[in-house]
């Protein structure tokens, strides 16, 4: 597989970089300037104003955020948009993908639900139908990006006793949102709660199960991406700091246990960039191994993330632990890159059932 991008996916990465570099991750227009680059319809099909584009122009830009510690709903609302444009009516499509696409709202998914894992067998809360063509959502989701603003959220639940999603509107009566107070400061997520909330039955995604199963799967490589970025850059942090910190009359750099832990960080993001990478072209060219690799991927990631963050703070010394520079920034989002959308174990009891089915339980 070429993994060399095309001058499209260059341009992508270039301007993507450029816009995150001249303004503050943090800064409140920031969405609606990357709508103008285009990002929020990059999911989206061409017919409803968007580029339908595919996972690993998604993985670029994902990866340029986690790089930043952008504060932007992207990887929620193109994840939204890619399970409607898969199994959204055409009226559901109609009604929501243009304004995604346009950037003058965006969306986000709540899937996983307190003390519960990343995956099909944690969904806990239930859709159940009534008289009519009426769905009622009951449950709690928690680690629920940017929900406060979002205009929907695509819910997970129980329906006929399997799971499947509902997009519901942020405003329907029944449903709260309470942020959470969590270890990333560079993101916001919240706890939402579904006590009776009343939706259409026509705004059920189609797929069921393997519906949702595939977007988890995306989630995961859009993370590893995310992740892969926050990695880059502390390793970019860590070697440029080591040139300039001089102990004993010489650059910290030059001592040779530093430079294997330089080299040790950087085989790690080199590890996650090829299995990422590697996830999103398999998923885009409909490999019949892109299942295993978006597990691969994301396992390998959880478990790097932690280990280039550690090694980087490490490396730093007491410069490193003070709350003035920014390194405990890229931590903490490394270390909730390494469990949004499932842990490293969860990625691999799955690559190993898929792998040895009869060695794992269902």
């Amino acid at each position: 597989m070429d993994f060399e991008l095309s001058d499209e996916q260059a341009m992508l990465r270039a301007a993507s970089r450029d816009l995150l570099r001249d303004h503050s991750p943090a800064d409140p227009a920031l969405w609606r300037l990357a709508a103008g680059v285009g990002w929020p319809g990059l999911a989206v099909p061409e017919e409803y104003g968007g580029t339908g584009q595919g996972l690993i122009e998604l993985a670029l830009v994902a990866e340029e955020v986690g790089r930043s510690l952008g504060h932007v709903p992207f990887l929620p609302t193109v994840l939204v948009a890619r399970a409607l444009a898969r199994g959204g009516s055409p009226s559901l499509r109609k009604d929501v993908l243009p304004a995604l696409a346009e950037g003058t709202a965006w969306a986000s998914w709540a899937f996983a639900e307190p003390g519960s894992p990343w995956t099909l067998g944690g969904v806990g809360a239930t859709a159940r139908r009534t008289d009519g063509d009426t769905v009622v959502l009951d449950g709690v989701k928690t680690t629920v990006q940017d929900a406060e603003g979002a205009q929907w959220l695509l819910v997970t639940a129980r329906h006929d006793g399997v799971p499947a999603s509902f997009l519901v509107d942020r405003d329907a009566p029944g449903l709260t949102v309470r942020r959470q107070q969590v270890l990333d400061l560079t993101r916001t997520v919240y706890e939402v709660r579904l006590d009776g909330v009343r939706v259409s039955l026509d705004r059920c995604l189609d797929g069921g199960p393997a519906a949702v199963q595939r977007l988890l799967d995306d989630a995961s490589v859009l993370a590893s991406a995310d992740a892969l970025g926050v990695m880059d850059h502390l390793l970019e942090m860590t070697v440029a700091y080591m040139k300039v910190r001089v102990q004993f009359g010489r650059p910290l750099g030059s001592f040779q246990a530093v430079k294997h832990k330089c080299a040790s960080m950087a085989m790690l993001v080199h590890g996650t960039r090829a299995a990422t990478a590697y996830a999103a072209m398999a998923a885009d060219a409909g490999s019949p191994d892109s299942v295993a690799a978006a597990c691969a991927a994301a396992s390998y990631a959880s478990a790097a993330a932690g280990e280039v963050a550690a090694e980087a703070l490490q490396l730093h010394g007491g410069i490193g632990f003070t709350w003035e520079h920014d390194l405990h920034l890229h931590l903490r989002r490394a270390k909730t890159d390494a469990v949004l959308y499932g842990d490293a174990a969860v990625h691999r009891d799955r690559l190993s059932a898929l792998i040895r089915p009869e060695t794992v339980p269902t």
